[in-house]
């Protein structure tokens, strides 16, 4: 069963996703259709939401691809694209947001979280080991040693 089952694993492992550009959709200058592809990674399909608009298959994804080809063939920089797009479509289409504006909040959030929390667990142990109990007082001990040794320590034992 094992060697039935093996190439068909070893397949399924080496099988990588399939790009959904068309082949319509590629442009004839090698050197812009491959910073069309290296910007359509960095850009969100706003259907399929995890994936970007070059392995999507959804239309959004196709129209997102023209227009990333459109822009570069009238000589838009690559930051250029990605403002256009952003622009018409929000900064959610961006997988890496720009750290500018309300997204400096979010950047800033985490390490700001991390600080505190290790700033708090840095002053829990530091009371922890500087809150030794005091030293009982003679009456203190001689009280304790009564409670342990219990109510019954000087009434004899009777047989039962």
């Amino acid at each position: 069963m094992l060697r039935r089952l093996a190439p068909l694993l070893l397949l399924l492992a080496t099988a990588l996703p399939l790009p959904a550009v068309q082949p319509d959709e590629v442009l004839a200058d090698p050197a812009l259709e491959s910073r069309a592809r290296d910007l359509s990674r960095e850009l969100r399909c706003p259907v399929c939401q995890g994936e970007n608009i070059d392995d999507s298959g959804a239309a959004v994804a196709r129209d997102l691809r023209l227009l990333v080809r459109e822009r570069l063939m009238a000589g838009d920089t690559d930051s250029q694209v990605l403002d256009y797009i952003s622009a018409r479509y929000g900064e959610y289409v961006l997988f890496s947001p720009r750290g500018r504006g309300a997204n400096l909040i979010l950047y800033a959030t985490g390490p700001v979280v991390l600080l505190v929390a290790l700033g708090g667990v840095l002053i829990w142990f530091r009371r922890r080991t500087a809150a030794q109990p005091a030293p009982l007082s003679a009456e203190e001990e001689a009280r304790l040693r009564r409670i342990m040794a219990g109510p019954d320590a000087d009434a004899p034992r009777s047989p039962r």
